[in-house]
């Protein structure tokens, strides 16, 4: 078995029951030589110190000593995945099986892609079984990953964006485009979506994996901070890029993924969903 090429970054900042499952999962559904790296954003929570004492000890443990923010707790562990490609995964998402080699089959689909996004309960048009809506955390996971692996060949339609509770990015496409913006992003919310629109101006390509899913709670990490979407971080990227939301909504009313959701949907039903 060749070794693995990909770099799993969790950043962490408080939320520790969130982060204990998110931990779990990872620990069930990767090979124990897969690099991890966890970045703890000075969590002052104390129940989140002794969840970083029993991380594997392989894997890469960093605890800031100031709270930075997402984008750069994010942005610091890319820098330290040194040349590989990264799977940037929120603290309150609970992996399934065949996650990560999924997503990794998907990048090895075509070497134009520069993020990927499984997926999901809660992710916006990566949403299943409702489109564009906060679905209800999921009570089988496993189920619902079965029912994409089980339902047919995978699509990997592209999107307009990534959407940033599990971003698969691949490093050449770090090296050409940069990292997240933090001058301008700030402590979070839309720095994925100017990232992704700087690939697409540099040629690189967005898609989702239907072929993995991982369940993803929202609002849990990071969410003490009192960050709220929109904003004056949105308004930054219509400045940048004015034509950003008709390229999303071109995606919604086109919705691409609208029978494959069908497929498996019906699929997770006949495992007795």
């Amino acid at each position: 078995m060749a070794a693995p090429v990909t770099v799993v970054v969790v950043p962490v900042f408080n939320a520790p029951e969130a982060t204990q499952r998110c931990i779990e999962a990872l620990r069930a559904t990767l090979d124990s030589r897969q690099p991890v790296i966890v970045v703890d954003d000075a969590s002052d929570d104390a129940r989140v110190g002794p969840l970083f004492e029993s991380l594997p000890r392989q894997w890469t443990q960093v605890r800031n000593q100031a709270n930075l923010g997402f984008v750069a707790s994010a942005n610091l562990g890319m820098t330290m995945a040194s040349g590989q490609d990264v799977v940037l995964l929120n603290a309150d998402t609970r992996v399934t099986d065949g996650w990560l080699s999924s997503i990794e089959e998907c990048a090895a689909s075509s070497e134009e892609i520069a993020s990927i996004t499984p997926l999901t309960n809660n992710g916006e048009i990566a949403s299943i079984p409702e489109f564009c809506r906060p679905n209800p955390w999921p009570d089988h996971p496993e189920r619902w990953a079965r029912a994409c692996r089980d339902s047919g060949a995978p699509q990997y339609p592209e999107v307009p964006t990534t959407v940033g509770f599990c971003m698969y990015m691949r490093r050449a496409a770090i090296d050409q485009v940069g990292l997240f913006d933090e001058a301008a992003f700030g402590r979070g919310y839309g720095e994925e979506n100017d990232w992704c629109m700087r690939a697409i101006r540099a040629g690189w390509r967005h898609v989702l994996c239907d072929s993995a899913f991982v369940a993803h709670e929202g609002g849990a990490s990071f969410g003490p901070l009192g960050l709220k979407p929109g904003g004056e971080a949105m308004q930054t990227l219509l400045s940048r890029y004015p034509d950003y939301m008709e390229r999303v909504r071109d995606f919604i009313e086109a919705d691409p993924m609208a029978e494959r959701r069908r497929e498996i949907v019906e699929a997770y039903r006949s495992l007795g969903g």
